[in-house]
């Protein structure tokens, strides 16, 4: 164990005297996760923590540093083996990304360079404006398109409607507010939760979004749009922003894009597209038709740590006219002052497209996983995602015992225990539970027409048919345990 008096150089430096053991435990690190890389699949899916150890984590802060192999072996020890789970091919309840084994590289070269991605002319940007290219290249949209890499498609939804809302009102709205005005927007009722987040949050609130129903295939209902936009012009509101869903959050449907492409031309809507993960979809040529008239949106937002396995955090947003987007962010203040050459060149920069201005590299384990395996490899994961959801549904279907209760148009299939009304909820609950908490498999649950479903979703590169039915043997013999009789259809 290194003493933690070698571990600094003396002074306030950071940099250790021995160099030397740093690399040496930098190595055993790196031959650590590259082991627990390799044997995901002995390993549960998920434990959860015992009280102890959290007990342990909830310490005053250290005054005294006890060094590396210290902090190393905490981590090993309080964290590894408590994570998340969305590494293992049967984790299936959240739509989490597997991760790729380049990307956690990436991740470490990102961080000894440390680069502030806000701005500034140096080639960590122009590695996040060539990911920006790629992105729009896959979503069809020009190939001057401006965008950001960002934590996740919940910010990259708020500043689609940041946009929006400067393109309705002007620029003016930055300094001189709503001014009350009666802006109204359109989603689908099954539009994830972050889009009356972003409304609320842009100071637009969330009552002036109209969540429209959907049809049976969960889906948008474009007739009911076109009455609510129709309502809300002859009450004299302002009709401003259309939002379209990309794979919805709890079955995966896909809005008639090309539709709503259409109503937002007419209406002059600005079209926004929430693909947080069908995005990915687009690099497969047998799931890019489903997705026709995501290429007419103004902007796109999506996360490559979902379907395109990048390492958490990985949203990203595209918005078709640059001007747009400057003309909701770029602000000027003298210590951040734009030169025409040198280090300060480089304008406009990502601090003038979002509201961030301090930025940690978060593109270089994009453009190193899309340079690792192509765009033809990840679109194949789409593809094999979703013909593991229609094995899995297809091995429901033949189980008396379960059905489905939505359609599975990419991969998520929501199913449940058939069960009477009274304590079936909460039986399918605590069946999805026990399932988490042994450590075979990991779905979650969600409301499908009122009912609790089982939800799995498949996204992980890893995942093969094969789990998916051990996740259904394995639900089953967790029914028999809690004397639920089977075999039978009610």
């Amino acid at each position: 164990m290194s003493d933690p008096r070698t571990l600094s150089g003396g002074g306030t430096s950071l940099d250790p005297a021995d160099w030397d053991g740093l690399r040496a435990l930098g190595h055993r690190m790196l031959d650590d996760m590259i082991a627990h890389l390799a044997s995901l699949r002995d390993q549960p899916v998920w434990r959860p923590m015992p009280a102890p150890l959290r007990a342990e984590l909830r310490q005053p802060l250290p005054r005294q540093g006890e060094g590396a192999d210290q902090a190393y072996a905490a981590f090993g020890r309080l964290v590894q083996p408590y994570a998340t789970g969305n590494l293992h091919p049967r984790f299936m309840g959240w739509v989490h990304g597997g991760g790729n084994p380049v990307g956690m590289l990436a991740e470490l070269l990102a961080g000894a360079l440390d680069a502030n991605c806000g701005g500034r002319d140096h080639a960590p940007i122009e590695v996040e404006r060539q990911v920006i290219r790629w992105s729009a290249e896959m979503l069809g949209l020009p190939s001057d398109s401006a965008g950001l890499l960002v934590t996740g498609t919940s910010l990259a939804n708020l500043i689609g409607v940041l946009v929006a809302r400067t393109r309705a009102l002007g620029p003016e709205v930055r300094t001189e507010g709503l001014r009350g005005a009666p802006l109204t927007a359109y989603a689908s009722a099954a539009a994830h939760s972050c889009i009356p987040r972003a409304m609320d949050m842009a100071g637009l609130g969330s009552a002036a979004l109209r969540l429209i129903p959907c049809d049976a295939a969960h889906r948008i209902d474009t007739a009911a749009l076109a009455a609510a936009i129709a309502a809300d012009r002859a009450a004299g509101l302002q009709p401003f922003l259309l939002v379209g869903t990309a794979g919805s959050v709890n079955t995966g449907a896909i809005d008639d894009l090309a539709a709503l492409a259409n109503t937002a031309a007419a209406e002059q809507l600005w079209f926004h597209v929430d693909a947080a993960f069908g995005a990915l979809a687009m690099l497969s040529p047998r799931l890019r038709p489903a997705f026709a008239g995501m290429e007419r949106a103004d902007s796109v937002a999506f996360d490559f740590h979902k379907w395109g396995q990048v390492p958490y955090d990985a949203g990203c947003i595209v918005v078709r006219d640059p001007a747009a987007a400057l003309a909701t962010f770029a602000q000027d203040a003298d210590y951040l002052r734009r030169e025409a050459r040198g280090l300060a060149g480089g304008a406009p920069w990502p601090c003038d497209l979002g509201p961030d201005l301090s930025r940690g590299f978060r593109a270089l384990k994009v453009w190193m996983t899309l340079i690792a395996y192509g765009g033809d490899r990840l679109g194949a994961v789409a593809e094999t995602s979703c013909a593991v959801a229609r094995h899995l549904a297809a091995r429901i279907t033949r189980e008396p015992a379960l059905e489905l209760v939505a359609p599975v148009p990419l991969n998520i299939v929501c199913f449940r225990l058939r069960a009477d009304d009274d304590g079936g909820d909460r039986l399918n609950a605590d069946l999805a539970a026990d399932l988490q908490e042994a450590g075979i498999a990991a779905p979650s649950t969600t409301r499908v027409g009122g009912r609790l479903a089982i939800r799995a979703a498949i996204v992980n590169h890893r995942t093969e048919p094969a789990d998916a039915d051990a996740l259904i043997d394995a639900l089953l013999a967790a029914a028999r345990r809690r004397g639920v009789p089977l075999g039978t259809t009610p």
